[in-house]
């Protein structure tokens, strides 16, 4: 295997790899992997170029690039002379994480909390109706125990949410030296 075959290699494994985990962040593979060509790229690509390397339809690439402007994982920039829109990966990955882990989470919590509050005051109904028989009732005291136990839940992992937004969590959990900048 040549030396070029081999530094191909070795960025498509890692490219596949992480195509297939951006999922935990709702991304999907082939997105994935526009963002992995676009990160191992030196110079900002067109679409044409990105479809042309990924074998996908102008219209695919175009809805993906835009995909990864909103997660603010690319940019479109501007070179002199060319008058096709150029886009390039912003390979800040902490502050990627941050912005995709704090929209995703926030969502997943803001639904979760306002589910247990509706669920609080139909369960207090019960617990109050004194036509609710002591099984029900009983059933409903304990549901209501567990709802409130996952308030608090939330509640630490807004704070979570917030000490990334924030960056105070770096105060815990350090970047290594060197990586001040956030490249990875």
């Amino acid at each position: 295997m040549g030396e070029n075959e081999k530094l191909q290699q070795a960025r498509s494994r890692f490219i596949d790899s992480m195509a297939q985990n951006m999922n935990l962040y709702g991304i999907t593979p082939s997105v994935g992997r526009l963002y992995g060509l676009l990160y191992f790229n030196e110079q900002p690509m067109t679409l044409d170029c990105m479809k042309d390397e990924l074998g996908m339809s102008k219209t695919s690439m175009s809805t993906s690039v835009k995909q990864l402007q909103e997660l603010k994982m690319v940019e479109k920039v501007w070179k002199k002379g060319t008058r096709k829109d150029l886009y390039q990966s912003l390979d800040d990955w902490y502050e990627t994480f941050s912005d995709l882990f704090s929209v995703k989470w926030r969502t997943g919590v803001s639904q979760n909390i306002s589910s247990i509050h509706k669920s609080l005051k139909e369960l207090d109904e019960l617990i109050d109706n004194e036509h609710t028989s002591d099984d029900v009732a009983a059933a409903a005291k304990v549901d209501k125990e567990k709802l409130v136990h996952a308030l608090e839940y939330y509640d630490w992992l807004n704070r979570l949410v917030d000490s990334i937004e924030s960056k105070e969590i770096f105060k815990y959990i350090p970047k290594k030296e060197g990586e001040e900048e956030g490249r990875v």
